[in-house]
């Protein structure tokens, strides 16, 4: 049988060697993930004008993008349980790669939808999920650092991104720009080859390979005839993830009082310190609730609860875009929706550990009796 993830988390955790070069894959794998969706809104505008749609309708694209990622998450949980965190990787980065080529030659939103957000948003969720799994398979002691540095992929890719998007779009313009982001995205794959199990050699990546390319087969088909231990978790992580969600959501009702260029590049530096904890903390927090042998399905789980918000939170952002005609009102319903559950979380968090301060101190009254008992 190929390593599974509870096989390689079996192992003692190396805590470095070959782990900091799996890191190295994770940050480019990561990075991918988290900003790629978001650097494609550098051409919403054209697409927009060019199929004549409303900013709700172009909106669905990174909605439909990002909830195709994280609903795919259960799935990417089977085949990373079973074939191992490296063929999953390699074969999402090949996914993205032929959704891009794909939609550059679209002539409806739909086109988009099913190639760029469907297609596209799987092949997405099988570079996430493994990439996190595998860090807690090589780290235990040092994982907080190696997620910290996985997690820099996305605003370290998002920055490459963003110019290099822009450069794409003023000469190719964006059918050009998605062939040239095809060929890009492959490098996903290289990152995969990083990851390479702690024990024993993967004998099915060949097969899983294989029958992704079948899966991609089927849906390329078809899409050418349209083209064409819950309460045990360290206090001071999960307070300070508490606070980088409400802190992410005051960010968002602060934005519209800021004026001017030099206003928005102060929210942008608040807002993507917020953001920033919060990516990095997420998933700490997820693997010392449930540890390292079960992460790979807690992973799954979380991403699945979070495709329904993903899925609807740009279109009725559009919405609010173009009911009102202005933008302060979806930055003050992001703050909202933010800023609640990062006070939910304070909340708590502080009759959580009161409960366990009254358990402990129970449990030594009941020790110190039965103590005195048997003298």
């Amino acid at each position: 049988m190929p390593p599974s993830a509870a096989a390689d988390s079996a192992c003692s955790p190396p805590d470095g060697g070959w782990g900091w070069a799996v890191v190295f894959g994770a940050f480019i794998s990561i990075g991918f993930s988290y900003a790629f969706p978001k650097s494609l809104t550098i051409y919403f505008k054209e697409i927009q004008e060019y199929f004549c749609i409303s900013y709700s309708d172009i909106a669905w694209l990174s909605s439909v993008m990002l909830a195709s990622m994280y609903a795919g998450g259960p799935v990417s949980s089977v085949f990373v349980n079973r074939y191992g965190s490296r063929p999953v990787v390699m074969a999402g980065g090949l996914m993205v790669s032929v959704a891009m080529v794909m939609a550059s030659f679209g002539t409806t939103i739909m086109h988009l939808y099913l190639c760029v957000g469907v297609l596209g948003g799987l092949g997405l969720a099988f570079n996430l999920q493994p990439s996190l799994t595998i860090i807690g398979s090589y780290f235990h002691a040092r994982r907080p650092l190696a997620n910290g540095l996985a997690m820099t992929g996305s605003p370290v890719v998002l920055f490459t991104l963003a110019p290099l998007n822009q450069f794409l779009f003023d000469s190719l313009g964006w059918r050009g720009s998605f062939l040239v982001l095809g060929a890009i995205v492959l490098n996903c794959c290289v990152a995969g080859a990083l990851m390479r199990p702690q024990q024993g050699i993967d004998e099915y990546s060949a097969a899983f390979l294989l029958s992704i390319f079948a899966l991609v087969d089927m849906f390329v088909r078809p899409a050418t005839g349209l083209v064409g231990n819950a309460r045990r978790v360290r206090p001071r992580i999960q307070y300070l993830f508490s606070f980088s969600v409400a802190y992410n959501g005051a960010c968002h009702l602060l934005c519209p009082l800021a004026s001017g260029y030099a206003g928005l590049a102060l929210y942008a530096v608040f807002f993507g310190l917020a953001f920033g904890m919060l990516s990095a903390l997420l998933f700490e927090v997820l693997m010392d609730l449930v540890g390292a042998p079960r992460f790979s399905t807690a992973v799954g789980l979380v991403t699945v609860i979070e495709c329904g918000p993903v899925l609807l939170g740009p279109p009725l952002s559009g919405a609010l875009v173009d009911i009102f005609g202005e933008y302060k009102y979806m930055y003050y319903a992001c703050g909202v929706f933010m800023l609640v559950p990062g006070i939910f979380f304070f909340v708590m968090h502080y009759y959580n550990y009161k409960k366990l301060d009254e358990e402990r101190r129970q449990s030594a009254a009941v020790v110190m009796r039965t103590s005195e008992e048997a003298a």
